[in-house]
C-alpha cells in the first residue's frame, strides 16, 4: 500500500507541476476540435467528442472532417494528442520509478 501512495503522490505532483503544459495541450485540442466542428456544421459536443477521440487515437470514424482544411486540423489534433499521451504516461513511468525506488530504499537510479 506504501508503493501506491508513494506513487499516486508523486503522479500527481508530475502532473501538477507540469500543468500549464498540459492545459495548453488540451486548450489546441478543444481550440481545433471546435474549429473543425464549425467547418463542418457539427454541434459543439460532436465537435469535442471528435477531437478527443482524435487525440487519443481512438478514432472511432463517426465523424470525420470532409473538408480539406478539416482534415489538416484533424492531423494537428492528433499530433498535439500523441504529445500529450506522450507527457501523461512519461509522468506516470518517472513516478512508478521514484516509488519504487523509494519503497526499495534505493537512493541511485535502477540500471537496466
Amino acid at each position: 500500500m506504501e508503493f501506491v501512495i508513494d506513487f499516486l503522490k508523486i503522479y500527481a505532483s508530475g502532473l501538477r507541476f507540469l500543468s500549464p503544459i498540459l492545459v495548453v495541450l488540451i486548450g489546441t485540442i478543444v481550440g481545433l476540435g471546435l474549429r473543425i466542428g464549425a467547418l463542418e456544421g457539427w454541434s459543439r459536443s460532436n465537435a469535442l467528442y471528435f477531437a478527443f477521440i482524435t487525440a487519443t487515437s481512438v478514432g472511432y470514424g463517426d465523424f470525420h472532417p470532409t473538408r480539406h482544411g478539416a482534415k489538416w486540423l484533424a492531423i494537428a489534433i492528433a499530433l498535439v494528442g500523441v504529445l500529450l499521451t506522450g507527457i501523461i504516461v512519461s509522468i506516470g513511468l518517472e513516478a512508478l520509478s521514484h516509488a519504487f525506488r523509494e519503497v526499495r530504499g534505493v537512493t541511485a537510479p535502477i540500471a537496466p
